[in-house]
């Protein structure tokens, strides 16, 4: 199955992502401190500290989505609540993001950003119904039946077997 690799690539991704996101970020707050640069009258020491903290919010951010994919990875199991929530809201800063850096940085960004959210997207839609319940999807890999072909306890049809009707007879 492919659900295990791509949430360990997924947990990586993340953590990859939330460290040079703080660091930028963080970059970025030390240029402006040391440049004494302002925008529009604002305060450069006010700037500095916001982009600092922006970064370290926003790495954090990422970080926790990284590490709901590591559970996944390491357990098997779909995402679920909080977790879930926080990989389709992952999912959707990476599609604003890839627009954005379409127009801004260019297509080597929004490439980037689109590879990552397909990523996060395949983790989710890789558990089915059965994953989502905490047992993994590929528990029946018979169809649902039991080693004679009835249905196995559990299946739709109630787990009763179905009685064949009766064979042809020539007369």
């Amino acid at each position: 199955m492919v659900r295990r690799p791509v949430a360990w690539v997924v947990a990586v991704v993340l953590f990859t992502e939330a460290l040079g996101i703080a660091a930028v970020n963080w970059f970025l707050g030390v240029v402006v401190d040391r440049q004494d640069m302002s925008l529009a009258g604002l305060d450069p020491n006010v700037m500095s500290v916001s982009s600092k903290v922006g970064g370290l919010v926003f790495g954090a951010y990422f970080a926790l989505c990284g590490l709901v994919a590591l559970l996944v990875a390491v357990r098997d199991r779909a995402p679920a609540g909080l977790g879930r929530i926080l990989l389709i809201s992952a999912a959707v800063v990476h599609a604003l993001l890839g627009a954005f850096a379409w127009g801004l940085v260019g297509w080597t960004a929004f490439l980037f950003m689109v590879v990552v959210l397909g990523l996060i997207v395949l983790l989710l839609m890789t558990y089915d119904a059965h994953g989502a319940a905490g047992e993994p999807a590929d528990a029946a890999p018979d169809g649902g039946k039991g080693g004679d072909g009835s249905p196995a306890a559990g299946s739709p049809a109630g787990g009763s077997p179905v009685t064949p009707p009766p064979a042809p007879t020539t007369p």
